[in-house]
């Protein structure tokens, strides 16, 4: 009877902090309960002055204490590092992966996913924390910068531009509806490209052929407010399985407009 009751007793339930223990990596969970006391004294003080501390100063602390890591360790992923960079030189796309851009990026990402979370700002630590410990999420990284690099390059296209760059396309409908439609969107609610007077000959030349001028920090704002994190991840990773994926052509695309209004 006493062991019936015992059996029920909370002396043999599973503890909170087992249960936090349980959630661990299988090494870290053996790091965490092979701490001397003096260790555990600094880490619990650590883990203390987070909490406490307001969300902004939380994000700059993760940024700064994770990203020497995760720098190191895609400085070292040579592999993709190197098809990476090819893609970014098949898109005429001027970007050095060194310690420097590696370590904005990663920054970067974190904002990015920051911004898509501000209403449930708990779900911040999960992004970080799945960077750190997974490969795969790592392996992300490169296709974000890859995805972006490419983003930022449309938002500088006219619309004509956009016209010839989906006309190289497979899938031309899902194409503008994924990437043209929501930054040609994004063009009108900054103001960049006013579409006025769509009907009129001229008027519409003026606009179609408008080259975008935005500022570096501008163009990256627009980029990072108009496409989510993992639509970014998805078009890097899609250009690094398929090398065919997105159809580009340079001197077609970029292919300068005669001065005259009827070409001779």
């Amino acid at each position: 009877m006493s062991e019936e009751k015992y059996r029920g007793g909370s002396i043999f339930e599973q503890t909170s902090s087992e249960i936090l223990f349980e959630e661990l990596p299988p090494d870290t969970k053996q790091w965490a309960e092979s701490l001397p006391w003096e260790q555990r004294r600094h880490l619990l003080l650590l883990c203390h002055l987070i909490c406490v501390s307001p969300p902004e100063v939380q994000a700059e602390f993760l940024d700064n204490y994770t990203a020497d890591g995760l720098v190191s360790r895609k400085l070292q992923d040579r592999n993709t590092q190197y098809r990476v960079k090819q893609y970014l030189d098949k898109f005429e796309v001027e970007s050095e992966l060194d310690e420097l851009v590696l370590r904005g990026y990663i920054k970067q990402f974190y904002i990015h996913s920051a911004q898509e979370l501000r209403n449930q700002p708990e779900l911040y630590f999960k992004v970080v924390f799945r960077l750190v410990i997974s490969t795969e999420e790592q392996n992300n990284i490169l296709n974000y910068i890859l995805g972006f690099e490419l983003l930022k390059l449309m938002f500088q296209m006219s619309w004509l531009q956009h016209e010839r760059l989906y006309q190289l396309q497979r899938n031309q409908e899902e194409f503008i509806k994924l990437y043209i439609k929501p930054i040609q969107l994004a063009h009108q609610i900054n103001g960049i490209i006013i579409p006025e007077h769509r009907r009129e000959f001229f008027s519409k030349r003026d606009y179609f052929v408008k080259k975008p001028i935005l500022s570096p920090k501008k163009l990256v704002q627009l980029v990072m407010a108009t496409f989510p994190t993992d639509i970014v991840i998805d078009l890097g990773f899609a250009i690094i399985r398929d090398p065919n994926f997105l159809g580009f052509d340079y001197e077609y695309i970029f292919h300068p407009e005669p001065e005259g209004i009827f070409p001779d």
